[in-house]
């Protein structure tokens, strides 16, 4: 017998459907509770996809709600549906998938799709065959709803189809969509290429073997009226260019031909897809033998393209010249995310490897740099630029510029740094608000260039931030937050100079009075202040109280907030925990700006108590700002930290997972700060937490901030519990050595080799193995401390000793030559 509504049921679920398009809020909480409370009942998803399927008197607004509420269910619920529900839900999408209603067969698409999804391909093996039937019906709208529903399927689940799983039903699903390719429905041929676009990029088996016959079809449509046939026919070209381009070479001259009047399609997405080829095709070996005969029609055709029309000059207020005074809407501002602080070490190179992001070891690739050989003539053309007439030329020219910072510091000053500085400070004061935004969005970036080349020209620079101040409307604020911080960043204590303070520290207190807690301009003023704190040292003093209660106050409040909404989620909003981030991440800043002078502020504060709730949260980047600040407080003033460890330094050793690679980082990073302070009072410890860091030492990707972090944290509590980590040396030698050659020389360098040496010295057979690896990284070194020297002259003659002199001389040819000049010239072996 098949299922029946009960008609009282019936009126209830679509009384429901109807409330629910109510825009009154106690309406739609009512709904949400109704609905929650039906979805106990299994058969009301039958009732959805009755109304969906059969409901034909109802409006299609409310029969296509029905069906997406299912979907809902489904994507939630779906493995409790009992198999009569989901078997009647199965029958009722195939047997409607043709309904007369475009909206309804989308629904009944999507719904068949999520459906799949949900690992139903398996259990439902006559949907495929029995869509792909259907696209053989007389009725348009039956084949144009099993093409939309099968479009779907091969965007949601490409690789299962080309699986064994499935029987690869693309065998039969390639050859059947090429055949709709002459289709006379131009939605139905744009369906067909679409599908089969899916599998171009996977290089699917099905396709590979049809690849002639569905390329003859792509030029046979070439020139298809419909422009979302033409579009999807560019796009299958660009991908066939990325994946076999042996198969396009010898139509190449016809296909550049085609590609060049799409670039001109009158439809805007044809264009858009047509420019992708020229992109891909630049990126392929053949590109210069291919295109260098087609350049004379090319560029023109670019260069065209690249024209604002009238609407796009509108749509980009390159009509409005002068806007500073109009205040900015909400809808302007993007949301901004802080990103938590990482401890990172110092290069080699000079430079500070506080990379975006820990996680990604890539090395910056230099773009098309090498080429840029006209740049002396370019940056004087661009650096005119910015004073255009026109606010949009202004604008580009400030980015442009930016993109050559690099190059620009790299000349000396007087060429290129100082008039290109000299202009963008006074585009950061331009009337418009976007050539305000570029201008200081690049000045920033040339800040992280120039680092202490700034320094002469504080002065100058202050002063044009600080003016800026009185001018920004809201969004740019944001942005010269963003730029004073860099400046921080990048010159340091050379900002502790009173007449700077004086300048500086005003306008950006007066922000920090105006803001209340729960505004979140609070988060860039406070990274800001952050950086600012860092740099001015002791001549932060006398802000640092007000600024220190206030970051406490925010994460109490946080905290409480939390406490509050994990006891009642109904009563309660979820805090955002970004304000509790940002404000540890600025006490991490003073503690590190102001050193010992930050005890007395800690001595009157609960910040150890709050700490410890901080470092348990369930969120990593608070736990991830938790630790940075406890290796901070634990270096400015261990007395406050001490009577914590017992309970802090399990915490730690459970948050040495490098799952979590940044509060990993921190955790490690503030254990070594913790065991220089502790000496040998750590050794209860030590088992706690060594096991996971040789773990994560020898563990393969690991990035290089981490390893090295480990490695310094790894030294250090063999530094001052030698006993405890000497029997582990054969362990971690290695991977220590190769992690901590480009660190420069610095206090962390030092106490990491220290405990190193005191190692060898208890346990000398744990380094006899990996010497060579020991010899390299001692020769990193450019000027240890005169004692550390002695250490290492101590080991290196004792080992050459013991294995005699015949014996080191054919160990050491096995030195490359650089490192056997470095070691004979600075310890004589």
């Amino acid at each position: 017998m098949e299922w029946q509504p009960d008609e009282q049921g019936l009126m209830q679920v679509l009384q429901l459907l109807k409330d629910s398009q109510s825009p009154n809020t106690i309406t739609q909480r009512a709904v949400q509770q109704k609905l929650e409370q039906l979805n106990q009942f299994p058969d009301f998803n039958n009732y959805l996809i009755f109304v969906l399927t059969r409901l034909k008197t109802e409006d299609e607004p409310t029969r296509s709600l029905s069906g997406l509420i299912l979907k809902n269910n489904v994507k939630a619920h779906y493995q409790n549906f009992p198999s009569g529900v989901s078997n009647f839900i199965k029958h009722e999408c195939l047997n409607n998938v043709g309904d007369p209603s475009l909206l309804i067969r989308a629904t009944i698409g999507i719904l068949i799709t999520t459906i799949a999804s949900k690992g139903e391909l398996q259990t439902w093996p006559e949907l495929l065959p029995q869509l792909c039937n259907l696209l053989n019906s007389e009725d348009y709208n039956t084949c144009e709803g099993s093409f939309g529903a099968l479009q779907k399927i091969c965007e949601d689940s490409s690789e299962l189809l080309d699986s064994d799983t499935l029987n690869r039903p693309l065998n039969f699903m390639i050859p059947k969509f090429l055949q709709f390719f002459k289709h006379r429905s131009p939605k139905i041929r744009s369906h067909a290429i679409a599908c089969v676009n899916q599998f171009i990029i996977c290089r699917a088996q099905a396709l590979m073997d049809n690849i002639d016959t569905f390329i003859e079809s792509l030029f046979a449509l070439a020139a298809d009226e419909d422009s979302e046939v033409r579009k999807n026919v560019c796009r299958a070209l660009v991908m066939l260019l990325e994946v076999r381009i042996d198969r396009l070479i010898p139509h190449m001259h016809s296909i550049i031909q085609y590609m060049l009047q799409r670039t001109q399609d009158p439809d805007e997405n044809v264009a858009l897809e047509a420019c992708e080829f020229w992109l891909t095709l630049a990126e392929q070996p053949v590109c210069k033998e291919m295109l260098s005969g087609h350049l004379m029609q090319l560029v023109p055709v670019l260069v065209n393209g690249m024209k604002y029309s009238e609407i796009d000059i509108i749509l980009l207020k390159g009509d409005v010249e002068e806007d500073e005074a109009v205040p900015d809407s909400d809808q302007d501002i993007k949301p901004r995310f802080h990103k938590s602080r990482t401890v990172t070490l110092q290069h080699e190179g000079g430079e500070n490897e506080e990379s975006e992001d820990i996680d990604d070891d890539d090395d910056d690739v230099s773009g098309c740099m090498q080429g840029m050989v006209y740049l002396p003539e370019l940056i004087p053309h661009l650096i005119q630029c910015v004073c255009d007439k026109k606010a949009l030329v202004r604008s580009i020219a400030c980015w442009t510029l930016s993109r050559y910072a690099h190059w620009v510091v790299s000349q000396p000053p007087d060429s290129y740094l100082k008039p290109l500085m000299t202009e963008l400070l006074k585009r950061i004061l331009d009337s418009n608000k976007r050539v305000q935004e570029a201008a200081c969005s690049a000045f920033a970036t040339l800040e992280e260039e120039a680092c202490t080349e700034l320094v002469p020209y504080l002065s100058f620079i202050l002063d044009t931030l600080v003016f800026a101040f009185g001018k920004y409307q809201h969004k740019n604020l944001l942005i010269l937050y963003d730029a004073i911080g860099t400046l921080a960043d990048s010159v340091g204590h050379h900002l502790n100079q009173l007449e700077y303070i004086q300048k500086l520290m005003p306008p950006l207190i007066a922000k920090w009075n105006e803001l209340k807690d729960e505004d979140k301009d609070l988060f860039p003023l406070l990274e800001c202040l952050s950086s600012v704190a860092t740099a001015l040292q002791s001549g932060f003093l006398p802000y640092c109280e007000p600024v220190y209660q206030r970051c406490v106050t925010l994460v109490q409040k946080t905290l409480a907030q939390a406490m509050m909404y994990n006891q009642h989620p109904d009563q309660y909003e979820a805090p955002d925990k970004d304000f509790m981030i940002v404000a540890l991440d600025l006490l991490s800043g003073l503690a590190e700006g102001l050193g010992e002078q930050v005890e007395q502020l800690v001595a009157r504060s609960n910040i150890m108590t709050l700490l410890f709730q901080c470092m348990q949260d369930t969120m990593p980047e608070v736990r991830q700002s938790s630790f940075a600040l406890l290796g901070d407080l634990s270096k400015a003033c261990f007395p406050h930290v001490k009577p914590c460890i017992s309970e802090f330094m399990p915490i730690l050793g459970l948050n040495l997972n490098p799952e979590f690679i940044s509060v990993c980082n921190n955790a490690t990073w503030a254990i070594g700060e913790i065991a220089m302070q502790m000496g040998a009072e750590m050794q209860p410890y030590v088992g706690v937490v060594l096991p996971h860091l040789v773990e994560i030492i020898n563990r393969p990707n690991t990035p290089k901030t981490l390893l090295e972090n480990t490695a310094i944290t790894i030294g250090r509590l063999g530094y001052v519990c030698p006993q405890e980590v000497a029997p582990q040396l054969q362990q971690f030698i290695r991977p220590w050595c190769s992690s901590l050659r480009n660190i420069r020389d610095n206090e962390e360098k030092d106490s990491a080799f220290r405990g190193i040496c005191v190692m060898i010295g208890v346990n000398p057979a744990g380094v006899v193995q990996d010497f060579i690896f020991f010899c390299d990284a001692v020769a990193s070194w450019v000027n240890p401390k005169d004692d550390l020297r002695d250490m290492f002259y101590k080991i290196l003659h004792g080992f050459k000793e013991q294995v005699g002199e015949e014996n080191w001389q054919q160990f050491s040819e096995q030195f490359p030559p650089l490192l056997k000049e470095r070691l004979s010239a600075c310890y004589g072996v």
